[in-house]
């Protein structure tokens, strides 16, 4: 008996999150398995069939959803990223699209024998990676800060230069096919780049504006920011036959160069909107993929892919790396880290069925080329990318650094102690005052919640391996613990005490949290802010024969609070408890001490002995 259809959408949206957890869980972009999960339910069990299902309404669902993809995308393209990184990053995006755009056109129509239209669709819409792709595969290989920063920033501005790119390149095909004549054709094009650019030049500025002056409440900015773009998007349509696309691009990138408009928690409530409705959107497009029409491409695809892989994009990167410090071996691993991604699969799906619509008969063929494209180069580069690196001698070395949950006043000292011994290191907070005093003190850090999406795309984590929960914000705190124990594992999250055991006896706290306290000898963020009100400073001690721990102790008369040390290794340890801690005479400790006054009060008893350094006298809750 048939399903239902109820029973057939409830399973993609169950799929849709399953696929979504197994991804995590195994360290690689979920995009794979949510292609491979809609070709598994439609042409190989055959339990969805996406036409029998939607109907009509299976156009208009996937240009809506391209529409959202295109906008988040475009909200991440500021300029000052693009001129604020390195030579090679910013050479990839122009370099890259050229040469990958013009051998995947040229390969797609000499190999595989399909129309100009299809081909030149097909070049422009394999130039796009995307940070959905590339971020899991960074954090698997691990590359050098260096190549990672390329990497990273080539997938996050490429993501919408691309798709504009494949948008004006499918206006143009439409519009010559709308014409008798080079005139016209020419007049159909111009009018679509008119309408688009100045219709979502100005639906960006004003919905910029109704943010930026508050005219709108808060809970209302997302919803609204979405329903708006949608409106836009099917209004620039009326005005010019698929005009829409462009439009929410130009508007996206608008709002995201406004100053002070609030782009990231629109970037953030599009990931909840993107679990369900952009998952459940690839397991239906890849449920529409027929094999008879990747067998019909035969061999002449693999050739393709190929090219794409192995000619274009070295070319790209040797290109793009003229008048660059990169050597040999890092050129080669940039050229064979290229996965494709969500815009990829998401607008090759939507412009097949225009093309089809305006008799394109080869247009069938766009899908199956681009989905296995995205397919072999996730697969290959995500299984492959991490022996390469390690051939190539390009890996980061161990990953000792710090993340730091928080960057109020104690977490910004911690970092600059931590970054004065060269030790990676990262805040991220949600507070805009600590993250603006954080730039200036020189600190790396990251605005916004540090478990989202976002910033799994976003936030730089090269050379960091390791959690330090420096925050007076209890629930934040819980999340980032169980987020980042499955991240960088169960020994590398600390965590400060709550110092509030009636609390704790009310609610039991679960094991894997329990686990991570303690941090700092057991004090509490309040006690710690409390010290460093009261004129405390972090300093750095070097023990020696003459200078051991036990003098350290007897110095500050047990107010002394240490925090890390180097071992004897050069390795960094944060410490838990004093009272089990014994460093050897060759030892650094960085410590939080006393103020001058106190450190300079007599250490000595009325005979001229030393103070016992009792360990009671340590700063506790």
């Amino acid at each position: 008996m048939p399903a239902s259809t109820v029973l057939i959408l409830a399973s993609i949206g169950v799929l849709s999150l399953s696929f979504q957890w197994l991804a995590w869980r195994l360290r690689v972009p979920a995009i794979l398995f949510l292609l491979a999960g809609g070709i598994l339910v439609g042409p190989v069990l055959g339990f969805l069939n996406p036409d029998d299902v939607f109907d009509d309404l299976l156009f208009p669902l996937v240009s809506l959803a391209v529409a959202i993809i295109l906008f988040e995308g475009s909200l991440t393209l500021r300029f000052d990223d693009i001129r604020g990184h390195s030579k090679m990053a910013r050479n990839l995006i122009p370099m890259g699209s050229i040469v990958t755009g013009i051998i995947g056109t040229l390969a797609a129509r000499w190999v595989l024998d399909i129309s100009w239209a299809v081909a030149l669709l097909f070049g422009a819409i394999s130039i796009v990676t995307g940070p959905t792709v590339i971020a899991p595969l960074l954090r698997s290989v691990r590359p050098s800060a260096k190549l990672a920063n390329i990497l990273r920033w080539e997938g996050i501005i490429i993501d919408p230069v691309g798709a504009l790119l494949a948008v004006l390149v499918f206006e143009g095909i439409i519009s010559w096919g709308q014409g008798n004549v080079f005139g016209h054709a020419l007049y159909i094009f111009g009018k679509t780049l008119v309408i688009g650019c100045v219709v979502g030049a100005l639906a960006g500025y004003l919905n910029g504006l109704v943010l930026r002056k508050h005219l709108m409440p808060q809970y209302l900015h997302n919803a609204a920011t979405l329903t708006f773009m949608l409106g836009v998007y099917a209004f620039s349509n009326e005005l010019a036959h698929e005009s829409g696309l462009l439009t929410v691009t130009v508007m996206g990138i608008w709002m995201a160069n406004m100053k002070q408009v609030p782009v990231d928690s629109i970037i953030e409530f599009k990931e909840s909107l993107s679990v369900l409705l952009i998952s459940a959107l690839f397991i239906i497009l890849a449920a529409r993929v027929e094999f008879a029409a990747i067998a019909d491409l035969g061999w002449g695809l693999a050739v393709v892919l190929a090219v794409l892989m192995l000619v274009a994009r070295p070319l790209s990167v040797f290109l793009s790396a003229i008048g660059t410090d990169l050597n040999l071996r890092e050129k080669l691993f940039l050229s064979w880290i290229a996965p494709r991604g969500i815009v990829a699969a998401a607008v090759s799906a939507l412009f097949a069925f225009q093309l089809q619509a305006l008799g394109y008969d080869s247009a069938t063929a766009l899908v199956p080329m681009v989905f296995v494209l995205i397919i072999a180069t996730v697969t290959l580069q995500s299984l492959t990318a991490r022996p390469v690196a390690r051939l190539l001698n390009v890996t980061e070395p161990a990953e000792y650094g710090f993340l730091v949950l928080g960057a109020n006043p104690v977490a910004r000292m911690i970092g600059q102690a931590l970054k004065k011994h060269d030790v990676p290191v990262a805040l991220a907070d949600t507070n805009w005052e600590n993250v603006r005093q954080a730039r200036m003190d020189n600190l790396k850090v990251y605005f916004g919640n540090p478990i989202s999406e976002h910033a799994s795309n976003h936030l730089d984590l090269t050379g960091i391996g390791n959690l330090l929960i420096i925050s007076p914000y209890k629930h934040m705190n819980s999340l980032a613990t169980y987020h980042f124990l499955d991240w960088f594992g169960d020994t590398s999250v600390y965590s400060l005490s709550e110092g509030d055991e009636d609390q704790k006896a009310r609610h039991q706290t679960a094991e894997k949290i329990q686990m991570t306290r303690g941090l700092f000898n057991g004090v509490s963020y309040a006690k710690l802010a409390s010290l460093a009100s009261q004129g405390y400073a972090i300093k750095t001690t070097q023990l020696s024969e003459e200078f051991s721990y036990s003098n350290f102790l007897a110095k500050y008369q047990g107010q002394a609070l240490v925090l890390f040390v180097f071992d004897s290794k050069g390795r960094i340890k944060p410490v838990r408890s004093m009272e089990n801690l014994k460093p050897e005479n060759d030892w650094i400790l960085i410590s939080l001490v006393p103020p001058q006054d106190r450190k300079e009060r007599k250490n000595k008893d009325s005979n001229g002995a030393a103070r016992p350094s009792a360990q009671s006298q340590m700063p506790k809750n």
